[in-house]
């Protein structure tokens, strides 16, 4: 029988047995044996072949002490499941962008067993093999987030196009949202039905609105997305980059952790959400390339800030970039480990 898990209990502001770490986009391609794989196949391929996904969500647990497995796929995954046109070049792009309501009206619901059954199939392999019984956290894009790459077709600094979208179309854009938000929701919830025993929404571009814009239109279709993963009964993980001007919007969102980027100090973070939410973050990725002893007080200064409180699950303010030093990852864990 394995042992309790420390990242569950903080997820749920229990006392675990250590400081619980894991690091966002840990499973990939910063690793030499992800370099590998990569090698022989294509990523598209990767994420949607369920012996090759659940391989590489489990490389980093053995490489490294993390305290939690996150599933390797992409957050447009599901979309491609809905019928979208879409390339990796080598990020995500639209061959057909959705501006219009009859584009809208048009996409189909998901049906995750249907659309995603080797996403599915990838968290139950996991489940099986998963060294050291670590938990699995199942994942998905944030409604506004995926919205950003329906409307613009491609990545951007800006996401100029998407924004315009909320002001010069308001209720398409609601429409859009409210659609992602559900297909979300039910992808997260089939994600859990597999066997994933955590859920998480990645938001990757909502820090570019404004508090008011975020809260009219990009926070309703997360509470969506949400209120129907509360279902499965496992912590949910809200994460929106950029987002220090909006830790008040979503303190009262129903979900267990906050994920705070690197630009925020964790303390004023706890104050601003209060007690009743756990937060998980927040060294600057590029710290990873300090000296050891500079990157022990790095994580130290985020250790104090996170304070004694039960509810802290170390990670990154962001994904580990492709050229950190693996072993400095290595130092990392043992270092919150042995500090906690």
């Amino acid at each position: 029988m394995s042992a309790p898990s420390a990242f569950l209990a903080a997820c749920r502001r229990e006392v675990p047995a250590h400081r619980p770490i894991w690091v966002m986009r840990q499973a990939g391609r910063y690793l030499p044996e992800y370099r590998a794989l990569r090698a022989k196949v294509d990523f598209a391929t990767l994420t949607r072949t369920p012996d090759l996904a659940a391989e590489v969500t489990m490389q980093p647990l053995r490489r490294f002490e993390l305290d939690a497995a996150i599933l390797f796929s992409d957050i447009m995954t599901p979309l491609q499941g809905m019928g979208i046109d879409l390339s990796f070049e080598p990020g995500p792009v639209v061959r057909q962008p959705i501006r219009t309501d009859a584009q809208i009206d048009a996409l189909p619901v998901l049906v995750p067993e249907r659309d995603v059954p080797f996403v599915l199939e990838t968290i139950r392999l996991v489940r099986a093999n998963v060294p050291r019984g670590a938990p699995l956290i199942g994942f998905a894009g944030g409604p506004f987030t995926l919205m950003c790459y329906l409307v613009c077709g491609r990545p951007s600094k800006e996401f100029g196009a998407a924004r315009a979208f909320l002001y010069a179309q308001p209720r398409s854009a609601r429409r859009l949202l409210m659609l992602l938000g559900q297909a979300m929701g039910d992808y997260l919830l089939a994600q859990a039905a597999a066997g994933a025993q955590a859920l998480m929404l990645f938001e990757s571009w909502a820090g570019l609105l404004a508090e008011r814009e975020f809260t009219e239109f990009a926070l309703p279709a997360v509470r969506h997305a949400m209120g129907i993963a509360r279902r499965a009964g496992v912590p949910l993980i809200y994460y929106v980059n950029q987002g220090s001007a909006l830790m008040s919007a979503v303190s009262d969102l129903d979900v267990e952790v906050i994920g705070v980027d690197w630009r925020m100090d964790l303390a004023q973070v706890r104050r601003t959400l209060g007690s009743g939410k756990a937060v998980q973050g927040n060294l600057d990725p590029a710290a990873l390339f300090s000296a050891p002893e500079e990157l022990k007080r790095h994580a130290g200064a985020v250790i104090e800030a996170a304070g004694a409180a039960p509810g802290h699950i170390f990670n990154l303010g962001h994904g580990i970039w492709q050229d950190t030093p693996p072993d400095a990852v290595a130092r990392l864990v043992d270092y919150v480990h042995e500090r906690a």
